[in-house]
């Protein structure tokens, strides 16, 4: 295949940003057919056929054994925690809120760095991480702003899907932090979503879920969401190697802003002034995070 330019690449892996900030959305409308596990199930099945054939599958031997054992782990819980936790959801409004709860991870993947990488940082770090942090709290405290109650109302509400989503932040950014330092340049993602999908299809048969009904919207809706994972990676891993990695970066810390733009259109969910000021404060707050790694701040005298 022949290698395209940088400009080139660069669009590819916006693309990138663009497919995955389309999957709360989808995922969300698959479940409502599929069920939680079934249609995540089937969608990290069909993504996974998609990654065979565009990724490719690295041999087991060719990876360092820790990448193997710890990324395997990581990549699978966090993307049970990701898709469950939207499937969960009460509604196609909480599926939203909880995709926002989970885009805590680019902050929390700054902060990982900073305390088990050695990443230098310098004091934006404190103000990024309070910033996405009101953002989340502004979010699923509805219309009210900074109301404690009702935010912890709304947390009550479906405690699950929001610990899911929580829980899925924490442990992307401990894989990203982890796979940083043992990868050794192996790409293990098309094995990781295959593991992802039997992990789904053994809860499936063992614990049960909701019965699948199928119809035409929901096969599309599959579809695409299978689509966006296994293009997105692999416009992704274009980008990267080819691109410009200073702009994918930077785009890719507008992706909660994207990603509820998406889900609102494709789920017909209306949302608030409060909702898209507490997204921007997520965005914000991450951004603030990466300039904090990249900046130096003189200080007085």
């Amino acid at each position: 295949m022949r290698v395209p330019d940088k400009k080139t690449a660069t669009l590819i892996g916006l693309a990138a940003i663009v497919l995955w900030s389309s999957l709360v959305g989808l995922i969300r409308s698959v479940s409502e057919g599929l069920g939680a596990t079934g249609g995540a199930a089937m969608i990290y099945t069909a993504a996974s056929l998609l990654l065979l054939f565009t990724v490719g599958f690295t041999p087991l031997r060719a990876m360092p054994r820790k990448y193997l054992y710890w990324g395997s782990a990581l990549f699978v819980s966090y993307e049970l925690c990701l898709a469950l936790s939207i499937g969960y959801a009460n509604s196609g409004q909480q599926a939203i809120e909880v995709g926002m709860v989970n885009y805590l991870w680019p902050t929390f993947t700054m902060l990982a760095a900073i305390a088990f990488n050695g990443q230098r940082a310098n004091w934006l770090v404190l103000p990024g991480l309070l910033t996405s942090l009101a953002g989340i709290f502004w979010v699923l405290a509805g219309e009210k702003g900074m109301d404690l109650s009702g935010m912890l109302a709304n947390v009550q509400d479906n405690p699950l899907s929001y610990g899911l989503a929580l829980a899925g932040a924490f442990i992307w950014a401990a894989y990203c932090t982890v796979t940083a330092r043992i990868a050794q340049g192996k790409n293990g993602i098309t094995l990781f979503f295959i593991l992802t999908a039997l992990v789904l299809w053994v809860k499936y048969l063992a614990f049960g879920d909701a019965a699948m009904h199928w119809t035409v919207p929901t096969a599309v809706y599959l579809a695409l969401a299978a689509a966006a994972m296994g293009f997105g990676y692999a416009a992704w891993n274009i980008g990267i190697l080819h691109g410009n990695v200073t702009i994918l970066a930077g785009a890719s810390y507008f992706t909660p802003v994207f990603s509820a733009a998406l889900a609102a259109l494709v789920l017909g969910v209306p949302l608030t002034a409060s909702f898209w000021l507490g997204a921007c404060m997520v965005c914000g707050g991450a951004i603030l995070c990466w300039f904090a790694t990249r900046v130096r701040v003189r200080g007085g005298g």
